[in-house]
């Protein structure tokens, strides 16, 4: 029976300033056994292209062929409107990490008509909390002991249970929606930060704090292109009105 798996087309596996060259290689070995396909370096410049080659083999050599380079994640996350980041640590100022099977079957109705890349950090430390902020979702592998794990083995666990997922998926499951885009998501964070600062609720200590909330609470929400329109209407209106006043009152006190 020929299997369906057009879905893994929307995926994408990005990695953040990898070290080993190796590591990138095995990384596209493992996807292409799963079936996807889009490979995304976020890095200042490309490694050895050999290195590389060698560990992918001849089958999986054209991810990287084909595979793009960003010098910043938020550019490489611009169309995606789903990012799972992977992680081992945890923090107060970490999302709460789900496991990779339990994050597979909440994202499976969101695949249809949504773009979703899996983050992968540094072999070293992982995801920043400044990379994490453009993540709605993370997935932590739960070990026995020993969490770290060898780069191309998280991304070969999360891409066999997305691959697992898509061909068991229930065949009468109701797409969900499109969301907004990193793009248009962190259009909407600037705007937003913008009118928290002119309204002085955001301060210099708190500031990082305060937003990475506000980011917490919207990507629980899940926009779409229409809520961030919305949203960014009211902070332009906003704006405005306060520019329009602080205009008006300078007109008044010049008259007098």
């Amino acid at each position: 029976m020929q299997i369906d798996t057009s879905l893994l087309n929307h995926f994408a596996i990005v990695l953040v300033n990898p070290k080993f060259a190796e590591n990138i290689g095995a990384t596209a070995r493992v996807a292409w056994n799963m079936g996807l396909s889009r490979l995304i370096l976020v890095r200042d410049s490309m490694p050895d292209y050999e290195t590389m080659a060698k560990m992918a083999t001849h089958k999986a050599v054209h991810l990287i062929d084909t595979m793009e380079l960003h010098t910043s994640l938020q550019d490489a996350l611009a169309p995606f409107s789903l990012v799972v980041g992977t992680t081992a640590r945890r923090g107060r100022q970490r999302l709460l990490e789900k496991n990779p099977r339990t994050v597979i079957e909440e994202i499976l109705p969101h695949i249809a008509n949504n773009q979703i890349a899996f983050v992968f950090g540094p072999e070293n430390y992982g995801l920043s909390n400044d990379d994490l902020k453009y993540c709605q979702m993370t997935s932590a592998i739960p070990t026995a002991d020993f969490s770290s794990l060898n780069l191309a083995q998280a991304v070969a666990i999360h891409c066999y249970e997305l691959y697992f997922g898509i061909v068991h998926a229930r065949k009468d499951m109701q797409p969900a929606p499109q969301f907004a885009s990193t793009f248009e998501l962190e259009g909407m964070y600037s705007h937003l930060e913008e009118v928290l600062l002119r309204i002085n609720f955001l301060h210099e200590k708190s500031h990082t704090y305060w937003m990475n909330n506000i980011r917490q609470f919207l990507n629980r929400v899940r926009l779409t292109s229409k809520d961030t329109n919305i949203i960014r209407g009211i902070c332009r209106q906003f704006l405005w009105h306060q520019s329009h006043a602080v205009d008006q009152k300078d007109k008044g006190n010049n008259s007098t």
